[in-house]
């Protein structure tokens, strides 16, 4: 954590997207809304899941409303933080602060991870086992698999985080990016850097495709399982559902993906940074939305709860 004249490395300096101030501001708008609105998305899936009692018991809503407290983490990691360096002049970032932001990155998208294994999970048992299904998913054994996902993936990175704070920087301090991420934060370190970026890649690695092996292989065995006589008065409700999901898995590892095909050239911080934003911020705005534009479940919860609503103002405008 030091430079060459032996100083110690404080800060970092985060370039963001080089916009002018007319770009910045309109930048700042654009996110700020996009923050706003995916708050209120997650948040409005988290309420209907706590507050109606029938999607409260189910699994399937169950991890969803987790996924979603989830998502509104996984946002505020990065939008607060890049939608206060739109606004000021320069995005200047402790040496604490960046490594913070860098774990927290990549423990939430690590989580998300695990929840997309548990939620491939929950279709494979759904669908491919319904009589064994209500005994094996119940709420505790819902809540279990939560805590197993937020606990595997704030462990998965603790080690590469620790390795990488712990290098010397000599490369001066400035992050051509608008958050803390590992490829940056690696090009400013002193060579050699030993086996750090090794040990990140092999963790990164595992997890993610240890993660997409389990959801491949578990909707390849659904979508199977499917296309049986025994399912065809079924068939197309059971793959409107787990179409959904396939949309949000698809999102999500395909940014993942896009992170490793950036090609080396002139323009690849750039493209590194596009494909960073979606994943950060378009995706969890676009999730909700995904799981919930066609879901019959979540419209009646919605409309029970509007119901819940009126009575409520009702009475208290009698009284």
């Amino acid at each position: 954590m030091e430079l060459a004249n032996e100083t110690r490395l404080q800060e970092f300096i985060l370039l963001g997207f080089g916009a002018g101030q007319r770009g910045r501001f309109l930048l700042l708008i654009f996110f700020g809304i996009l923050y706003v609105m995916t708050l209120a998305e997650n948040i409005t899936i988290i309420t209907l899941v706590v507050l109606d009692t029938h999607l409260s018991r189910l699994p399937m809503y169950i991890l969803l409303g987790n996924f979603s407290w989830l998502e509104i983490c996984y946002v505020s990691t990065t939008a607060p933080r890049l939608l206060f360096d739109l606004a000021s002049p320069y995005g200047i970032i402790s040496f604490r602060d960046c490594f913070l932001q860098f774990y927290l990155l990549f423990s939430f998208g690590g989580t998300e991870n695990f929840f997309l294994s548990a939620m491939a999970l929950d279709r494979y048992l759904a669908i491919c086992h319904p009589l064994h299904y209500p005994q094996i998913m119940t709420p505790e054994t819902c809540y279990n698999l939560v805590i197993a996902c937020w606990i595997c993936g704030f462990l998965g990175y603790v080690v590469p985080v620790l390795m990488i704070s712990h290098l010397a920087f000599c490369s001066g301090n400035i992050i051509d990016h608008f958050l803390c991420d590992a490829g940056p934060i690696l090009s400013l370190a002193c060579p050699p850097l030993g086996i750090a970026p090794l040990v990140c890649q092999i963790f990164v690695n595992t997890l993610v495709m240890g993660n997409v092996l389990f959801v491949v292989l578990s909707y390849s065995t659904v979508i199977l399982t499917l296309m049986k006589p025994s399912f065809e008065g079924s068939r197309k409700k059971a793959f409107s559902t787990i179409s959904f999901h396939l949309v949000v898995v698809t999102l999500f590892y395909g940014s993942v993906a896009g992170m490793y095909l950036v090609p080396d050239g002139k323009n690849q911080s750039e493209v590194t940074k596009a494909v960073t934003l979606f994943y950060t911020s378009v995706t969890p705005f676009l999730n909700p939305i995904i799981y919930c534009l066609r879901n019959d479940q979540v419209k009646e919860a919605l409309g029970r709860l509007q119901k819940r609503k009126v009575r409520f103002w009702t009475r208290k405008g009698m009284m």
